[in-house]
């Protein structure tokens, strides 16, 4: 039962997860998050007790690692060893059908049969997704390529709110690769949707994705202030700061004196500074030399302020040379116990999946309106521009089938529904034109009013003038070309 308070929901009834994925953190909701937190507790107090745990026993786990992992492999591993459940697992492409040329679905109908769940880690973005389309079982998201990787945001949240008692109202700070780093990328959606402050602190070049951005404003509300120039001269900060993202509920709006209330707001202290290392084997062949200007190395020195007395040292690990090991021993440092809350959440969650346990949830329920985007199916020819998509890659091209929300009109804007990577087309057309008279088939900008007016049943998309020519249609005035007459 759920009762409805002012706009919120109170969860009165246990939550259960069965037979379903999570492939992106947005498959749950902050009750369903809480249910897992609740449920890990649980598991956490049984095993420091000793107690055996039967949740997965006759069930087996598939562990599909195409990528290296360490704490992710091993705590999925051990938290289904510890449920009673068994693993099969396959962990290098080179030693599996992949390498053959075989497709992402057939193999998940073939593991399908073989497991009760899945884990799958894969460096082709959106992969997890196709996994979850074919497999037949529940199938977890345990990193796919810089998308992202939402069950490492559940553990950074349990630490959260294990230490802190709440995740509403804190400051986050994001840190070094917020272009590449897919934990970051889950974190943020999931910091947004519990009312968390977020502030982004990249390292120079690996700035958050736009399209990431968009998808923070349009469907978590909110706003992202970029702190801006006073009388010519950047304001000095505390430490190197992008952007901000506010909720909704935040009670100043930092975009009227963006640097002013940023200040007040760092002094007031940072609850968390989350850190990332450089994700160097997702960069671009010519990305390397241009990003080797290194970010200062997150240290005590550099935490030595009032604004930092409380902070959270967060790390999703491994590490490289961003945080030093001087603050191993600070009381601060939050990063091995967030590895080692690893095995509970995901004890947790696999259960949950399973269908073996339920869950209770006290208290409110954080409510971030849906919002129902239009799909584009791809018509006629159009495929994802991101090369590291699953969608345009060579085994799996034959069979999926491109899709993309239509997440704004003007400009016209998609989003892959597989890797969520945005971008804007450049022409559009109407596949309905004028009495079908040759003469009317024309070809609109995609920044014209056409992108407004074109129904989306109706609706073509087209990368080039080349691309819509060949399908014949002919420039209008609204691309620069010849006037219509």
């Amino acid at each position: 039962m759920t009762i409805p308070l002012e706009g919120r929901r109170v969860e009165v009834e246990k939550v259960t997860l069965a037979r379903r994925s999570l492939v992106t953190i947005d498959d749950l909701s902050t009750g369903e998050m809480e249910a897992v937190f609740s449920l890990a507790d649980g598991m956490s107090a049984e095993l420091a007790r000793q107690i055996p745990i039967e949740s997965g026993r006759g069930k087996i786990m598939a562990s599909l690692f195409f990528e290296p992992s360490t704490r992710t492999r091993l705590s999925f591993e051990a938290a289904m060893h510890r449920l009673g459940g068994g693993v099969i697992s396959a962990v290098d492409v080179g030693a599996t059908s992949l390498a053959k040329g075989e497709s992402l679905a057939d193999m998940a109908r073939i593991v399908g049969s073989y497991a009760d769940i899945a884990v799958i880690r894969h460096p082709w973005e959106g992969a997890a997704k196709v996994i979850a389309d074919y497999a037949g079982i529940p199938v977890i998201n345990a990193g796919d390529g810089g998308h992202q990787h939402p069950t490492q945001t559940l553990l950074d949240l349990y630490t959260i709110r294990k230490e802190r008692g709440t995740i509403k109202g804190l400051k986050i700070a994001l840190w070094g690769d917020l272009k590449y780093g897919r934990t970051i990328h889950s974190l943020i959606f999931a910091l947004a949707k519990f009312g968390a402050d977020i502030l982004f602190c990249p390292s120079p070049g690996l700035e958050l994705p736009e399209h990431i951005i968009q998808k923070l404003i349009t469907e978590y509300g909110g706003e992202v202030v970029k702190p801006g120039a006073s009388n010519g001269k950047s304001k000095e900060r505390l430490f190197p700061l992008d952007a901000v993202y506010t909720t909704p509920t935040s009670p100043h709006q930092l975009a009227m004196m963006p640097d002013v209330s940023l200040e007040v707001e760092l002094k007031t202290g940072v609850d968390a500074l989350y850190v990332t290392r450089t994700q160097k084997e997702r960069f671009a062949t010519d990305e390397g030399d241009e990003l080797k200007q290194k970010y200062p190395v997150v240290d005590k020195k550099l935490l030595k302020g009032k604004e930092f007395r409380r902070t959270l040292v967060m790390h999703p690990l491994p590490r490289v040379d961003e945080l030093a090991y001087d603050l191993d021993t600070d009381p601060r440092s939050q990063y091995f116990k967030q590895a080692a809350y690893g095995v509970p959440v995901r004890m947790a969650l696999l259960a949950l999946l399973l269908g073996a346990r339920e869950s209770p949830v006290s208290g409110e329920e954080q409510i971030v309106p849906a919002v129902d985007f239009p799909i584009y199916h791809g018509k006629p020819g159009l495929r994802c521009p991101n090369s590291k998509c699953v969608s345009v890659q060579k085994t799996e091209i034959k069979y999926i089938e491109p899709e993309f929300k239509i997440v704004n009109r003007q400009p016209l804007t998609l989003r892959c529904i597989y890797c969520e990577h945005g971008f804007e087309p450049e022409y559009i057309a109407s596949s309905e034109w004028h009495e079908g008279r040759s003469a009317s088939k024309k070809y609109h900008s995609a920044r014209s009013h056409w992108a407004q007016k074109i129904k989306t049943e109706n609706l073509l998309v087209f990368t080039s003038a080349r691309e819509a020519e060949s399908h014949g249609f002919k420039p209008s005035h609204y691309t620069g070309g010849a006037a219509e007459k």
